[in-house]
């Protein structure tokens, strides 16, 4: 009994001090691996789930968090920019909604300061679901059986935009991507990538790339001018001089994150890069002063590729019915 006490116990130490050496190495790292969220509410989470579902927040009533930040599709929508009510162009490309909440600001300009502010943005935008936040409010008081679970959550008899905010945004907490081949790399795992992937991050570190492309999220720490050493010749809206009024801030985005970037094409502020070839060239000109060869931009997307982890796995929401009190939506007025 005293020897299988003392092996269990050195098995202990020794478990334990790989766990704190691979935590350490990760430390050293540029790049940290993804956490869990660390405390979630999950009635509100569950509420939240329904609320990014639900197209009648929507004018038309088939639109949703989810067309435009799709789940199934890397929490994005893989076009250019997005189409709003009635077909309308979008201005921008949509941002993954995926580890959102590892974001300093939401947005491309980071107008919203998180999460909250940013669920209510859409609802209310005429180019996109083309609703009014009144409006919303009163199909979701319709509805009986949200009314209950409202009040269950959040302790109220009435609705109101901040608590649809909330909930949603408390969902959206929950949607981060974690044990990613190169999450487990970091935390000890040697063999999860190839001699190309460690190459490529190699080249990632010592071009610069890192110097924005950083944390947890491997990017949306930042604001970062688009075209430093190179002017882009896409489309260039303000950036975050429409936020901030400064001229300095022209042409100043959100450094997207890149975590399963091989998901989120295409890529930058207006989609203008079909593949992830294509962004590390431009890229790598615009940003660094730096012309890739064929080899090193193929080892740069290989190493990319090994950030895409584990995605959100949930049953899909069943959305409580509409009353007869229910207004009904208006797809083609």
């Amino acid at each position: 009994m005293m020897k299988r006490t003392v092996l269990a116990t050195a098995v202990a130490l020794v478990s334990g001090f790989a766990i704190h050496t691979a935590a350490v190495a990760a430390a050293g790292e540029p790049i940290q691996p993804i956490k869990p969220p660390a405390s979630i509410n999950i009635g509100m989470v569950e509420l939240g789930k329904k609320l990014y579902f639900d197209p009648r927040l929507s004018k038309s009533g088939i639109m949703s968090c989810n067309t435009c930040h799709n789940l199934s599709m890397g929490g994005t929508d893989n076009i250019p920019t997005s189409v709003g009510d009635k077909w309308q162009q979008g201005p921008i490309n949509a941002p993954t909604v995926l580890n959102s909440s590892l974001n300093l600001a939401q947005f491309w300009d980071g107008r919203a300061a998180d999460l909250k502010a940013q669920a209510g943005g859409p609802i209310a935008n005429p180019g996109e679901m083309a609703f009014t936040h009144t409006l919303a409010i009163n199909v979701l008081e319709s509805v009986p059986a949200y009314v209950r679970e409202f009040k269950m959550v959040f302790g109220k008899d009435k609705i109101d935009i901040d608590q649809v905010t909330t909930a949603i945004a408390e969902f959206e907490k929950t949607l981060v991507t974690p044990n990613s081949r190169f999450d487990q790399w970091l935390l000890g795992k040697k063999d999860a990538l190839t001699k190309q992937e460690q190459e490529g991050y190699a080249l990632f570190k010592d071009s610069g790339c890192v110097a924005c492309h950083n944390g947890e999220a491997v990017g949306g720490n930042s604001f970062q001018k688009m075209g430093i050493v190179e002017p882009y010749k896409g489309n260039m809206p303000d950036g975050r001089a429409a936020v901030t009024g400064k001229d300095d801030d022209r042409f100043n985005f959100k450094v997207p994150t890149l975590r399963n970037v091989e998901l989120t094409y295409p890529y930058f502020h207006d989609g203008a890069a079909n593949t992830l070839t294509e962004a590390v060239d431009v890229m790598g000109r615009l940003q660094l002063g730096r012309k890739f060869t064929k080899e090193e931009n193929a080892k740069i997307v290989a190493f990319l590729k090994t950030l895409t982890g584990d995605q959100p796995t949930f049953t899909l929401p069943i959305l409580p019915p509409s009353s007869d009190a229910t207004p009904r939506p208006t797809p083609f007025k």
